[in-house]
């Protein structure tokens, strides 16, 4: 084989690697992670103003018992009302949310033990009826 050969053939293995890897690109799932992101992100000063608020007050108990397989978070006292939403970032079809009703019990307890397996985003947006707030917490399972 001589050089002008080797040159072709070194060109057509590499459009065919690009050509591959096009092809493997194009099939790969890419989604935002909310399909509303820009508006959300327009109206993102109130959720600034909700993590202030709840910097502001005491910090939030959120544990995880990894025997036991739950989430437990302490509420606060003067909780109206709550939504603790379960965001999986390598999934979104994963994501679930627990809706927290006026707090009639000091804590809420959620099962882990069918929750796929790796890295979640627990966050915990409540009202006390005058002001919102948001805390959130990282979760290895």
């Amino acid at each position: 084989m001589n050089w002008g050969k080797a040159i072709v053939l070194t060109f057509i293995l590499f459009a065919g690697f690009i050509g591959v890897m096009i092809y493997r690109m194009c099939r790969q799932s890419v989604d935002l992670v909310r399909d509303d992101y820009y508006q959300t992100e327009i109206a993102y000063q109130q959720q600034i103003d909700r993590i202030a608020n709840a910097r502001q007050n005491k910090p939030m108990l959120m544990t995880f018992q990894a025997d036991t397989q739950q989430f437990t978070i302490v509420l606060p006292t003067a909780l109206r009302k709550g939504d603790l939403h379960f965001y999986r970032p390598a999934d979104r079809e994963l994501d679930f949310n627990v809706p927290i009703p006026a707090a009639h019990a000091s804590r809420q307890v959620v099962s882990t033990a069918k929750l796929a397996r790796g890295y979640w985003r627990v966050q915990f947006t409540w009202s006390d009826g005058e002001h919102d707030y948001y805390n959130e917490d990282d979760l290895f399972l």
